[in-house]
Formats: C-alpha cells, structure tokens, sequence
C-alpha cells in the first residue's frame, strides 16, 4: 500500500493533504460504539468490532469523497484491545473485513494513523506501567498491519513524563523503544508536547531510536528552547527523519483555546491564523493532522480555503452541512450567507467561513433554536404519524416556556430523521454541534 504516498514527498509546490482525527460530525454511520468491562462478553465485544468495522468503513469513505487523506483512528476500534479482558483473536475472526478496509483506504488514498492515550507511557519509572504501554503499542501496531498498511501509518508516541529528571527520563525512553518488536518500532514516531519534552528533544529522541518525527506546531509554540531554532527549521529537521518507507512527513497542526488550560484545542481552526501557517510553509506541503473540536468541518474548511479552483458549488455542500446550526445562533448571519451564495460564479470563500465562523461561536437563542428547529421539522412533518406530530408538538411548547432543552428537541428530531430516511438533515452538523 506505500505506492499510494511514495509518489508525493510533501516536495515544494506539492497540495497539502489534510486530515483529522477520530470523531466524524454529520455521519451517523461512522459513530464507535464503546463497552464498559463488566459488559466485555465475547458476544458483545464481536458485536461492537463488528459495527466499529462498519463505522470505520464508513469514515474512509467519507475522507475518499471529500479529499480528505489523512485519518486518525481511534484507539477503541478494537475495546479493550491491549487488555485482559478482550480475549477474542480479533484480527482471524474479523480479518477479511480488515484487509478490506485498508484496501479501500488506499484506493481513496486516505492515510491511516492511531495515537495511544496518554497512559501509554513507555518511559515510566513503573515496570508494571511500562508493560501495559509496551501492550498496547503492540495493539496499535497489530491493528494496522491487519488493515494491510505499509510503514507510512504510523502510531504516534509521547515521550513520557519527565519523573524529577529530565535527561534521565529521555533516555530511559529511548532504551525501552529499542526495545520494542522491529514491527511495532517500524510504526512508531514520536511527537513534542506541550509542557515537558520540546522539539529539539523529539528528535534527540528521533535520532536515538531512528523512527521519525512528528513535529506539533502548537506543542512548540507553547513549549520550546528560548533562542533555540526557528519553527520553519525544526520542520525541516523533523522532515529529514522521514525515510522513503515512511511517506510524507506529518506535521500536527491546531490552536490554543483562547480562556482555556494551557494546551486546549479550539472549537475550530481559525482562519486567519490557518492562513499564516499555511504561508509560513513557503511552499512545503507536508502532511498536515488538524487537531480540533470539530474534526472534519475544519478540515473541509481548510481544504476549501486552500482550493484555488474551488467552486460555489463547494460552498453550497459546506453550507448545508451548518446552515441549520447558523440560523439557530445568528439570523443575520444565515441570511448574509444565503445572499452571498447567490452568485453562482464566484468563490467568496473567506468571506463565506468569517461568517459561518463568526455564528457558530455564538450559542443558541431561544429564538433562534425554535426557528431552526421549525425549518428541520419541515423535513419529517408530513411523514410523521399524528402521535408524533402531536408529541412534537408539545415538546416545542415546553421548550418555549424553557421546560424543555434544545438538546431535547434536536435528539427528536434526529430519531424522527432516522426513521423517515432523511440523510440531507443526518449528514448536517445540526445535530452534532
């Protein structure tokens, strides 16, 4: 499957790939269902892997129908997968199914990667940890090979904690990752975050081990040497660690909530500060993982914003995936949108997201929930039995007299979209945001 990527190297002038992680707003199909372990039958955990597949299916799709490339996968695709409690030789039983799936990522071209939580921790003083992360990167290896990846989906790896010493805890990592089966080590790069471990360490890091870099442009805005080498250059450092077998470099990429703890990922990218980054690139196209709330929204967004032969019919696809959820925050807004598309010829993109943007970071009216809602229902009220139209009706008086949640009203109105077939308003982000 490396075929697939080894044809672009993120060279100057190359498109950049754009990707995201996990959760997918506005496709039903592609949600992960979870177990807690008193439940973990081996009936039930086939039964959540079995619809899990389904979901993840479901999502490569989606990347291949939007141009999105890249794609975080879950560490829960498998629950429980490094643990105990799963005893199901998952990768036999569901084999056939998984080398599909990853046939189907590489002919849409959507690259695969995974991130173990942050209590996968391979430099830890404690042995009993260190068992438990070396488990579970074997996990993330493991179900990538049964996708029938190359090296270039890769599992992203956190130094660690620093443990009262710093220089120690690095190299403690750095032993415990030579130690690593060659098949998990050949997935493995490692990332510089946001508190502990900078840039320069990652690929001091890097270089111990030889397995590549991923640099996190917000991780180094936030924690690196004062004096030391500029963000363009440690790029370009973390891009010389990315050998032929691993595809094109990867960069992380997302912005600090502006009131929120230190490392917290906004709602969505903005912009103007996507833009500047875009620009500082000078060219270089690496492969770029957005890190943010809204997950695929911002990287159509991006994508969209990037496009220089984008199209109003691109717009008008965006639009109808968050027109709802505009007119619930900002009447004025929707209709300055609606106004704006009406010239078919042109691409207003900037100003089309400055004010999709602009609304959706304002909460919900009252008002303007009802008249969403309204317009939704519109959808499914000559489909609906007089039962529920007469219980939807009721439910939208109580919400009036705030008897009743817009959370309320919209999970009726999903279930009612569901039942009804109505996949114009489940592919929206109505319900999602």
């Amino acid at each position: 499957m490396l075929a697939a990527w080894t044809a672009r190297r993120g060279k100057a002038g190359d498109a950049m790939n754009i990707g995201y992680a996990s959760k997918t707003l506005g496709l039903p199909e592609g949600r992960m269902r979870s177990l807690v372990m008193r439940n973990a039958s081996d009936e039930r955990l086939a039964e959540a892997i079995g619809a899990n597949l389904s979901a993840l299916e479901a999502v490569v799709r989606y990347c291949g129908a939007n141009g999105i490339r890249l794609f975080r996968i879950g560490s829960d695709v498998i629950p429980f997968g490094s643990s105990p409690a799963n005893r199901l030789d998952w990768a036999h039983a569901f084999g056939e199914r998984l080398a599909a799936i990853g046939e189907l990522a590489a002919e849409n071209r959507v690259r695969l990667s995974m991130h173990p939580g942050q209590y996968t921790v391979l430099n830890s003083p404690d042995d009993d940890v260190v068992r438990r992360a070396v488990a579970d990167l074997a996990y993330h290896a493991a179900f990538l090979d049964a996708l029938g990846t190359g090296a270039e989906a890769k599992v992203v790896l956190h130094v660690g904690g620093a443990y009262g010493d710093k220089k120690t805890a690095l190299r403690r990592f750095v032993a415990r990752c030579r130690e690593l089966d060659a098949g998990v080590r050949r997935r493995l790069v490692v990332e510089n975050d946001d508190r502990l471990f900078t840039a320069e360490d990652a690929l001091a890091a890097s270089g111990a081990c030889g397995i590549p870099m991923v640099f996190d442009v917000l991780h180094h805005r936030l924690n690196h040497d004062p004096g030391g080498r500029g963000e363009l250059e440690l790029l370009d450092a973390a891009a010389r660690t990315w050998g032929p077998q691993d595809g094109p470099q990867k960069v992380h990429y997302a912005q600090q909530a502006p009131g929120r703890r230190h490392g917290s990922h906004t709602d969505t990218i903005g912009l103007d500060g996507f833009l500047a980054f875009a620009a500082s690139l000078e060219g270089r196209a690496p492969d770029v993982m957005l890190e943010v709330k809204d997950k695929n929204a911002s990287a159509l967004k991006c994508l969209n914003v990037l496009d220089e032969h984008g199209t109003a019919a691109a717009l008008e696809r965006a639009w109808a995936t968050c027109k709802y959820s505009v007119l619930e925050r900002d009447q004025a807004a929707y209709q300055q949108v609606r106004n704006l598309l009406k010239d078919k010829d042109a691409y207003p993109v900037q100003e089309f997201y400055r004010l999709v943007d602009g609304a959706l970071a304002l909460p919900p009216t009252r008002g303007g929930g009802r008249n969403a809602a309204q317009h939704v229902w519109g959808y499914v009220s000559g489909l609906a039995t007089a039962r529920e139209r007469a219980s939807f009706a009721r439910l939208m008086e109580r919400y009036e007299l705030g008897q009743a949640g817009l959370g309320a009203v919209k999970r009726r109105l999903e279930k009612l979209a569901a039942r009804y077939g109505q996949g114009y308003l489940l592919h929206s982000y109505y319900f999602d945001l």
